[in-house]
């Protein structure tokens, strides 16, 4: 196990816009040294987003019509095509340290795809990996999305795995891009209600087995994201001075 544990802050339901931004602060304050190895676990307001490469070919809906509804679109400096983040799912962003070499980007992928494979075997299903299609499958449809960024050797975004999201809004979009398969979550596949607390204990153990680090979840809520960077700080700090 390192040395410095990975700090878990717990946002609960936020806006993506602000978060996104957030994140590109923490990889920045991460590459600095300023700031331990983050985890922030958190839920999105509804929301479409969609790869550095993506545009609009993969929405069912125009523009206008999510935004009738409410949904915002955003195109993202993450991996990855057009999926849909919302309330009633698990979304774990990742700003770590990676340092320099493809095989350290590939072995965290591979570690992050085990994850949401751990927690799905903990709950007695059988996901499975696609060589061509990212995120986590059961059956023909995808439970996880997986999208990250790389930025001088610190990663950002991370996965997001459906627990008991609503699944219609996926239907206004080309999950993905890929229009012979569908979407599930974990409710849908357990047939009963499950926990998003108890999910995210268990990613988060699965997470410290699969990097071989110590998590340490913050105990106290975060009361907005402008203060996520300063408790950080702070927590870095008190480390260098011990």
């Amino acid at each position: 196990m390192a040395s410095e544990p990975v700090v878990v802050l717990q946002l609960g339901r936020v806006e993506y816009r602000e978060t996104w931004e957030l994140q590109r602060q923490l990889a920045a304050a991460r590459r600095a040294g300023t700031i331990p190895d983050t985890v922030l676990l958190l839920e999105h307001e509804p929301v479409f987003t969609t790869g550095r490469r993506g545009g609009t070919h993969n929405l069912r809906l125009s523009l206008a019509e999510l935004a009738a509804r409410g949904v915002p679109y955003y195109v993202t400096d993450r991996g990855g095509d057009v999926t849909y983040h919302g309330p009633g799912q698990l979304v774990a962003y990742v700003i770590l340290r990676l340092g320099d070499g493809q095989r350290r980007v590939r072995r965290f992928v591979e570690c992050l795809e085990a994850t949401v494979l751990d927690v799905l075997a903990a709950y007695g299903l059988a996901g499975w990996l696609d060589p061509a299609h990212p995120g986590v499958w059961v059956g023909n449809d995808k439970i996880a999305a997986i999208g990250i960024a790389i930025h001088h050797g610190v990663t950002y975004h991370g996965i997001a795995l459906n627990v008991t999201t609503d699944l219609e809004p996926y239907s206004w979009i080309v999950p993905c891009g890929i229009a012979d398969r569908g979407v599930t979550s974990l409710a849908q596949q357990l047939g009963r209600p499950v926990e998003l607390g108890e999910v995210a204990r268990r990613w988060l153990d699965a997470f410290a087995q699969r990097f071989e680090r110590d998590v340490q979840l913050d105990p106290e809520p975060v009361p907005s994201l402008a203060a996520v960077l300063e408790r950080l700080t702070i927590r870095r700090a008190a480390v260098t001075r011990s």
